[in-house]
């Protein structure tokens, strides 16, 4: 996977060997970037269901101010760890732990969050659910979610809108805006 904007533009990582791991395509990357381009520099970015890492770097590489990674698995953690440090930066925090069960836990509020589950295990309406209620997010906060293409639109807390959606491929892609 390469970075595809920003200070490590054209930066390469090591994406692990994990069947069910995906990384969002270079296209959505770069659209998504596209429409967050005025939020991301300074912003606190949170990247559930990690994977590769992809949108959390890329948010990085453009200027936000920290990313936490959020995966339950062990080779995805390894891989972060490894991408974190090729990459030198220590605005990245990660946390292995099951999503769903860790937003139980209050932290901190964010900026941008990405939501990229695995497919077809209906996680997006109870991930979003306990981002509103768990108070995670910032009075104007920002969430992509990234589904499969054959899913319906997803289901939302009331005051989340869709402000932009596009697909690629296997996926579909929404762009949310919180209006508290």
């Amino acid at each position: 996977m390469r970075i595809i904007g920003g200070s490590w533009r054209g930066r390469k990582l090591d994406i692990a060997d994990i069947p069910a791991l995906r990384p969002t395509p270079d296209r959505i990357r770069e659209t998504l970037f596209n429409w967050l381009q005025t939020y991301v520099p300074g912003a606190r970015c949170l990247d559930l269901f990690a994977g590769t890492g992809a949108l959390g770097f890329e948010a990085l590489s453009r200027g936000a101010n920290q990313t936490v990674f959020v995966d339950d698995n062990q080779d995805v953690i390894k891989n972060l760890k490894k991408s974190i440090s090729l990459l030198k930066t220590e605005s990245a925090d990660i946390i292995q732990a099951n999503v769903l069960q860790w937003l139980n836990n209050k932290s901190s509020t964010f900026d941008i969050v990405f939501l990229d589950p695995p497919y077809r295990q209906e996680l997006v309406a109870p991930v979003c659910q306990q981002l509103e209620t768990g108070n995670w997010l910032s009075d104007s906060a920002w969430v992509f979610i990234e589904t499969e293409k054959e899913a319906n639109e997803p289901m939302l807390p009331e005051n989340w809108k869709i402000h932009r959606q596009a697909s690629a491929g296997q996926s579909s892609c929404y762009l949310i805006h919180r209006e508290k």
